[in-house]
């Protein structure tokens, strides 16, 4: 079954690699595409934070990548599941970051540690309410935190 989506924004910033930190000092522009008016962006002035649902063009698709690895290849890591990390390489190489809004025009918003490069699709952006963010304590890894220490 095809499924078919398409671009309604485009990430714009300095980076033309996908390198796996720093990714705070990284200013985003989401630029709307030309066919999406700006009124699209009608009210997210309300909102601080946007979630930003991208493909990740520059990726691997598992398959053929593997459906399991240790994250970022570092062996005193588990070996886990593509479904157990947020790695870019995943099965349909969709991403999700949540991201706060620093500014909005016209026809763009502009958010830092958006971890897309430039000239990535964006397929959808998503207010973030406080009732749609998980509820409860969160558990994690211990791994997980040590590969995030740095990622933002």
């Amino acid at each position: 079954m095809n499924h078919v989506v398409r671009s309604i924004a485009y990430i714009r910033n300095e980076r033309s690699e996908a390198l796996d930190d720093n990714w705070d000092d990284v200013i985003s522009t989401v630029e709307l595409a030309q066919d999406v008016p700006g009124d699209a962006l009608r009210g997210l002035e309300d909102f601080s934070h946007v979630e930003i649902v991208f493909y990740a063009d520059w990726a691997e698709e598992v398959p053929p990548g593997p459906w399991h690895r240790h994250p970022r290849g570092n062996a005193e890591w588990p070996d886990v599941g593509v479904f157990a990390q947020r790695n870019k390489d995943r099965p349909n190489r969709i991403l999700l970051t949540t991201v706060a809004i620093d500014s909005i025009t016209d026809r763009s918003i502009t958010v830092r540690g958006l971890d897309g490069i430039d000239g990535t699709p964006v397929l959808d952006i998503k207010p973030v309410f406080r009732w749609s963010m998980p509820r409860g304590k969160l558990r994690v890894p211990a791994w997980s935190e040590q590969l995030g220490e740095n990622y933002f």
